[in-house]
């Protein structure tokens, strides 16, 4: 599966959202500006986030309840045995980054922009993005969504049910990427 972390820039200051080792990678984040912070947004997102923080001797923020010193406000999606997510909101940019409730990839989407992880499917995070209209939508799985991310969302959750029938006959195709 497509795994996507982000390098999110405010001023000279940069955090890494559940980075994985990559040399290159992390090269080009550092030079975006002053490391700040790792955060780890979903518990199983163990990735490289503590080795990275150590390295770069920035705090690591994992499944935070707030986000101060830092322009993101924590948003909890899910706190549950075996699945414990948070994500963040960008205010100022108008984006919303979501390490694993909603993703772009194919076993996400489905033929649409975004779509909501195929085990919540039946009981999709609506309440908890309910507040928030990103502009853009930052996903752990699949690509950013830079245009029209609310309407991505909206569409998203309001189709994660219905979906369920064109996901289990995508399984095939989906079971040989």
């Amino acid at each position: 599966m497509v795994r996507t972390s982000h390098a999110l820039r405010s001023e000279d200051r940069v955090w890494l959202v559940d980075p994985f080792d990559d040399g290159p990678a992390l090269r080009e984040a550092g030079s975006l500006g002053t490391p700040a912070g790792v955060f780890q947004l979903l518990d199983r997102h163990n990735r490289d986030c503590e080795a990275i923080a150590a390295r770069l001797g920035v705090p690591l923020l994992h499944l935070p309840d707030r986000a101060p010193g830092t322009p993101f406000e924590a948003v909890e999606v899910l706190s549950r045995p075996g699945w414990h997510e948070v994500a963040l909101w960008w205010e100022r940019e108008r984006a919303l980054i979501v390490a694993e409730a909603v993703g772009t990839a194919p076993p996400f989407a489905l033929g649409r922009r975004a779509g909501v992880h195929p085990m919540l499917r039946l009981t999709p995070p609506r309440a908890q993005f309910a507040p928030y209209r990103p502009s853009m939508l930052l996903v752990g799985h699949g690509a950013t969504i830079e245009a029209d991310a609310a309407t991505a969302l909206d569409d998203a959750l309001a189709h994660a049910r219905s979906d369920i029938p064109r996901l289990v006959t995508s399984l095939p195709q989906l079971m040989r990427r």
